[in-house]
């Protein structure tokens, strides 16, 4: 007997210490050779640890191991539109056996991402290639909907042929995940082998993520100001105050260097990276190019539509430009918001005015008197993360009423209307504010809607408005317009704004060829990279003898590692193919193209640029070719069947082209633009009075009718209808 007793404790032993050195294996399989470790800094800040301990990003990546992994591993069976996936523990391991019709492959859990309210789980389908599994663990407790696997996708069946499937692109760790995961991540991609060799320093997000390298300061002898403040703000003698009778508080003090937060945006922003990995305390635009809060990422009115994170909703608030910054409101170790409930708020709003139900008219303490809940209402990401929106609007139901814009009162009381929130809070609090005409129209055109060029610049001119929304107006010009005079867009090339700055030389394509080498060349010099990258790609097509050479090969060598950056995916090379047309090299587009449909084939832009290529180079077989390969690789998307229908128009087969037409147009309904292809084909095979009474069928269902109300005027006129006339002028 004590020899077996002795023998299990020597086997137990022998597999504690096996899975030790897996652990230190999985450590190290990413590290950098010689890393910078947090250990330098938590050495003398031990109390800073222990509250980074309980914060997200302690727990943003690890080992999969006993006190990493939440999720039930014990035989557990989950199954999603035949998709099959069963968990289990092998040998002290972590694995899963996941399968899809007859085809079944197991694998490690290598790390776990994340802890609440999921957690993810990576397994290694290729040396150094790490994807995320469709199956997450709900970590919410059990009350709250909790502890169970669940689909990433939970209302749709994605399938292995889906842009969105977890083998694909899109749910790659090296590329879509880990850089904001770990510190000092360089993904280290090789276009030629499709291969990454990533490495990071620290496996979860620490102290150098935002503080950067402190080596030299930790090597130091002198006695360190542990308990200095220099993150917040670098004037610790100014405050935020409230004198009596004012309802807000304001900065007194010198101006707020709020220029840490570039730091934060780096990953709390809908981003492209100009960088290979980025670093702590470098600015923003010097590294990533964001992405503006418009269609089809934002609402109309910009709230939150789609992940956007957290940059896009900021920068368009009251908050922001008054100088708030997020350390006003999360802990700057544990993250966590820094006091829970209204009293977050009334830091700065006063509770007699704002903490009474005579502003909030709901019960005291119920869900529908917290400030968040009607000021930062929440959209649902990953199945169960409810993330808040960070613009900080005032419900306007009224507005959802013109543009179709969600609003927190009728999110709470799903069975009213927004007639009925819009009546019930002007009985509260009267008429509402009137909406600048600015916003209106910025509103109108990310719906959709059309409006004049002048309507459209006196939105970019309007300094009350906030700058990001001025920014995206200015790139919206592109979607609207085919030239513009330079005075038009010559004042923002040379704004004190960089986001200006940004958006206009990614528009600068409608000025005229000599008016981009004299307005925009000299941003090539910008003081941000992501305004140089912008300004070279701008000036692609232009006479590069006129412009400073130097200044451009720098600014178009750091264009084309953007590009390779992001080429393992899709859009990185159909990127770097746009610039091979732009230089007139077919040849390099066409192998750009052909690479990005290799690498991702069910990305229908490599389709429709590789078959624009053959189309200019008057190869009609492999435009025909390409397109219905496309398709049959993505049978749901609108636009390869509108190319496709376009090429048999060229070549005057309409029947064909009508069916490629009403495809796109049913796969992409709110398109007007599909709707007008479609009817216009039908009055050119002389089905204008079918084509007249489809296209009355379809305009009401458009918010912008503009162009279909033209085309069903035409056709009255055509058919001599005057009560139809009457009808589409009318609208």
């Amino acid at each position: 007997m004590k020899s077996f007793t002795i023998f299990t404790l020597c086997f137990t032993f022998i597999s504690f210490v096996a899975s030790v050195q897996a652990d230190m294996a999985a450590q190290h399989q990413f590290e950098k050779s010689a890393p910078v470790s947090n250990q330098q800094c938590i050495s003398c800040h031990k109390q800073v640890e222990q509250a980074w301990q309980k914060s997200d990003h302690a727990k943003a990546m690890a080992i999969a191991n006993k006190a990493s992994v939440l999720a039930d591993f014990n035989q557990r069976k989950v199954e999603h539109y035949g998709q099959k996936a069963l968990f289990f523990i092998e040998n002290n391991q972590y694995k899963v056996t996941i399968s899809y019709d007859d085809k079944a492959d197991t694998y490690q859990i290598k790390y776990v991402f994340g802890h609440f309210p999921l957690q993810q789980y990576l397994v290694e389908t290729e040396p150094g290639k790490l994807q995320v599994l469709p199956f997450a663990w709900d970590s919410r407790a059990k009350a709250q909907g909790g502890q169970r696997w669940y689909h990433n996708y939970s209302h749709e069946e994605i399938r292995p042929e889906d842009r969105l499937h977890w083998r694909q692109p899109l749910q790659n760790w090296n590329g879509m995940c880990a850089d904001c995961h770990s510190d000092g991540l360089v993904r280290n991609y090789d276009i030629e082998k499709n291969s990454f060799t990533s490495q990071f320093d620290n496996i979860n997000v620490g102290c150098l993520s935002c503080h950067g390298d402190m080596s030299a300061h930790a090597k130091k002898l002198a006695k360190r100001n542990i308990g200095a403040d220099v993150t917040s703000s670098t004037h610790p003698t100014g405050r935020w105050l409230r004198a009596v009778g004012d309802k807000i508080a304001h900065w007194e003090g010198e101006k707020r260097d709020n220029a840490f937060m570039d730091n934060c945006f780096s990953c709390h922003a809908l981003r492209a990276p100009l960088t290979d990995g980025f670093k702590a305390n470098i600015p923003f635009l010097d590294q990533f190019t964001p992405q503006f809060p418009s269609a089809p990422n934002y609402h109309a009115d910009g709230q939150i539509k789609e992940e956007v994170y957290v940059y896009g909703s900021f920068l368009q608030s009251k908050m922001f430009a008054a100088g708030v910054n997020c350390l006003d409101c999360h802990d700057k170790h544990t993250m966590k918001v820094k006091v829970e409930g209204n009293g977050l708020c009334l830091q700065c709003h006063g509770a007699e005015v704002y903490n009474v139900k005579k502003h909030h008219q709901h019960q005291e303490k119920s869900e529908g008197s917290q400030c968040v809940n009607c000021h930062m209402p929440t959209n649902r990401y990953m199945g169960v993360d409810d993330r808040r929106d960070h613009s900080f609007k005032i419900p306007r139901p009224d507005v959802s009423q013109l543009f179709n814009t969600p609003n927190a009162c009728t999110k709470c009381h799903e069975n009213k209307s927004n007639q009925w929130a819009s009546d019930t809070l002007k009985v509260w609090h009267g008429e509402p504010k009137g909406i600048s005409s600015s916003k209106q129209l910025l509103m109108k055109i990310n719906s959709g809607q059309s409006i004049s060029l002048a309507q459209h610049l006196s939105i970019i001119a309007d300094e009350k408005l906030d700058v990001i929304s001025r920014a995206t107006a200015i790139q919206l010009l592109s979607y609207t317009v085919s030239s513009v005079n330079a005075d038009a867009l010559v004042p923002y090339l040379s704004h004190n704004e960089p986001l200006l700055r940004l958006s206009a030389t990614s528009v600068a394509n409608l000025l005229s060829p000599s008016q981009k080498i004299t307005y925009v060349a000299p941003l090539l010099n910008d003081k941000y990279k992501a305004i140089r990258v912008s300004a070279a790609r701008s000036l692609l097509s232009s006479d590069v003898s006129k412009i400073d050479k130097e200044l451009f090969d720098n600014a178009f060598s750091a264009l084309i590692l953007a590009n390779n950056i992001s080429s393992w995916r899709g859009e990185g090379i159909v990127n770097n193919g746009l610039l091979a047309i732009d230089l007139n090299n077919l040849k390099d587009a066409e192998q750009s193209f052909k690479k990005a449909i290799e690498i991702e084939p069910y990305f229908d832009a490599a389709y429709i640029n590789l078959a624009e290529v053959y189309r200019s180079q008057q190869k009609p077989f492999l435009v025909n070719s390409v397109l219905a390969k496309g398709i049959k690789n993505n049978p749901n998307s609108a636009s390869l069947h509108y190319s496709y229908g376009l090429y048999f128009v060229r070549q005057q087969k309409m029947d064909k082209a009508i069916s490629l037409f009403n495809k796109a147009r049913e796969l992409m309904p709110d398109n007007p633009q599909y709707a007008y292809t479609y009817v216009l084909a039908l009055d050119g095979i002389e089905q204008s009075k079918q084509a007249l009474e489809t296209l009355k069928a379809l305009i009401v269902t458009y918010q912008d009718k503009s162009q279909l109300k033209e085309l069903g005027l035409y056709l009255s006129q055509k058919l001599n209808m005057r009560a139809e006339y009457d009808w589409f002028n009318a609208l």
